[in-house]
């Protein structure tokens, strides 16, 4: 990438002495020879934190593990303190390191604030936001909130698809402005409100679904027979979304053989349409893309309402992001108040009086 550049850092004053001095000898080093600091390496270390694997956090930066791990070494000898721990596997920060952590996203975050508006050569006219989600709702919600939230304003997105850890990790080290998922109270997401801001987008259900075929024919019913047990499409356990049939089949059992897992929604709802057995889906997968062909079954004893939820960290003080965050809230908060809390709120934010600063 174009900012991917050295960045001169000079000593301005003497190395400090004396026995209470930490990292002296590597600071002191430093001082001496005048090194720089890389923009890189901050992407670097962002990158094994949120992996918290060299070898994968290499390849996702295009380059040798070779060459990584000397840029994160080159990284903690500027600091003058180590940021992983080595002694222990997998891959662990420093205290050092989870501290600098927080401060490295906003780091970067100014350094390229400061060379557009300062250089007078923005690279976007346009804001830019970075969403996480998970794959189904990126299918099935994001297009639409996409027209609606785009509709007044010049904006563009980089969208971060995984699960629910990898969704928290990347709102958490920085690498994403916005995280939406599914939320519900028994299956809560684990945030520090006092960091983490919150709204609601709306709800919907997940709910049993087989293929209108296969419901027609009569040879699938909940909750089933021990004589003929349903065919289940499941969630790979440890998903989200697996934990949540628990409850549901935890309150109302059913008699039912596993026969395909798979951790994505849209290949469970692809089997299903293909009358491969039962598949718990959102409404808006079941919906998603013009699909047709789906029956919901069972009625809401098998379904279980979950919330859209969208999370920001309140010290990214990107002004775009909270132009948008702004409006968010005051649509949903409308909505609320008017009785719909499932429609999803439209973000007609004005563009600010003067440009502002373009983000990654």
């Amino acid at each position: 990438m174009p900012w991917q550049q050295a960045m001169p850092v000079e000593a301005r004053r003497p190395a400090p002495s004396g026995a209470g001095y930490r990292g002296g000898s590597a600071a002191a080093s430093r001082i001496k020879t005048g090194r720089v600091m890389e923009l890189r390496w901050l992407q670097d270390f962002l990158m094994v934190a949120e992996t918290g694997n060299f070898t994968r956090a290499a390849e996702r930066r295009n380059t040798s593990q070779a060459a990584f791990s000397r840029r994160i070494k080159s990284l903690e000898a500027w600091l003058g303190f180590d940021l992983i721990d080595r002694s222990v596997y997998p891959t662990q920060l420093t205290p050092q390191g989870e501290r600098f952590r927080e401060h490295a996203g906003e780091l970067l975050r100014q350094m390229l604030d400061s060379r557009d508006e300062l250089g007078g050569k923005p690279l976007r006219s346009h804001e830019h936001i970075r969403i996480a989600l998970p794959f189904a709702m990126a299918t099935a919600q994001l297009p639409q909130w996409w027209q609606a939230w785009s509709a007044e304003r010049r904006m563009s997105c980089s969208v971060v698809v995984g699960n629910i850890h990898d969704l928290v990790t990347s709102l958490v080290s920085g690498n994403a402005d916005l995280m939406i998922c599914y939320h519900h109270a028994q299956q809560p997401i684990h945030l520090d409100p006092d960091r983490y801001e919150r709204v609601s987008l709306g709800t919907e259900y997940l709910r049993p679904y087989v293929s209108e075929a296969l419901a027609g024919k009569g040879g699938i019913s909940l909750p089933g027979k021990a004589s003929h047990p349903v065919p289940l499409l499941m969630y790979s356990p440890g998903v989200y979304f697996a934990r949540l049939v628990d409850l549901i089949l935890e309150n109302a059992p059913i008699a039912g053989q596993r026969v395909i897992e798979s951790d994505m929604s849209d290949v469970l709802c692809e089997m299903a349409l293909a009358g491969r057995g039962v598949a718990w889906l959102t409404e808006g997968t079941a919906a998603a893309h013009g699909r047709k062909g789906l029956a919901a079954i069972g009625g809401n004893k098998w379904a279980l309402p979950l919330s859209l939820v969208a999370f920001k960290d309140r010290t990214n003080s990107q002004r775009s992001l909270n132009l948008f965050w702004s409006e968010l809230c005051r649509n949903n908060a409308a909505h609320a108040a008017g009785g719909r809390a499932e429609q999803v709120a439209k973000v007609p934010v004005k563009s600010p009086a003067r440009p502002s600063r373009s983000s990654r």
